[in-house]
């Protein structure tokens, strides 16, 4: 039997490491779609097959409160902040202020994001864009995917000149080929909490329960961190 997730690119890595884990424990497998949060929220309401529902705390509690998913079984993986990456390798760029972070960016001529309209690091990267006031040069040189590991994958490929990438750490870390630089500067950081919940049309609601219990319980705590995921206040 299996057991289907719809969840936000962030937590793909920790999910996939955990799989065999899950299968071990209940027998089942796990049929997972990962993707922009935009993407991953409109597959949901469109009546997608899912017993495991990953977004943003935010979403989350959106749809709970909705009736979309059982009340009570939220339960936050934690928070992920958004990251830059360059190809292993190449030299790390100075992204300590805006200024620097926008000379990185102009000199570069293959510049990494997921979907600018559907994905949390996408939207923001636009966001910080406008603000630098480097959009217009930027975009000839913008190369957006459907979500951040997609992108993440081609900028550990690209060739060329100064490429750089940006999307959440979480997917930045789970990337073989690639260097963090690290986080965005200050002045834009962008730290989103990611929560897990269970669909109130899910099929097995025990195996659901048992899959977010994994995913966010103190027993996997050292495994969240490893992969991006930071403690929240209190825990």
């Amino acid at each position: 039997m299996t057991l289907h997730i719809l969840a936000a690119g962030a937590s793909k890595g920790l999910v996939l490491h955990l799989q065999s884990q899950f299968t071990q424990e209940t027998g089942l497998t796990i049929d997972g779609f990962f993707n922009a949060v935009g993407a991953v929220k409109e597959k949901f309401l469109n009546g997608e097959a899912c017993d495991v529902l990953i977004l943003t705390a935010t979403q989350i509690a959106e749809l709970t409160a909705q009736g979309l998913l059982v009340a009570g079984s939220a339960a936050p993986l934690g928070a992920v902040s958004t990251g830059v990456a360059v190809p292993a390798g190449q030299p790390i760029p100075d992204i300590s202020s805006p200024a620097h972070l926008a000379a990185a960016l102009l000199a570069s001529q293959a510049v990494f994001v997921p979907d600018p309209y559907q994905s949390t690091a996408g939207i923001h990267f636009m966001k910080i864009l406008d603000k630098l006031g480097i959009q217009t040069a930027v975009l000839p040189h913008l190369k957006a995917f459907p979500n951040g590991a997609i992108a993440m994958r081609h900028l550990a490929d690209s060739t060329e000149a100064h490429a750089i990438g940006s999307t959440q750490i979480t997917e930045i870390k789970y990337t073989s080929g690639l260097t963090l630089v690290g986080s965005l500067p200050p002045e834009f950081a962008l730290s989103t909490v990611y929560s897990a919940a269970i669909s109130a049309k899910a099929t097995n609601q025990a195996a659901a329960r048992h899959l977010v219990a994994l995913l966010t319980g103190t027993s996997t705590r050292t495994l969240r961190h490893d992969s991006g995921f930071e403690a929240l206040p209190g825990e």
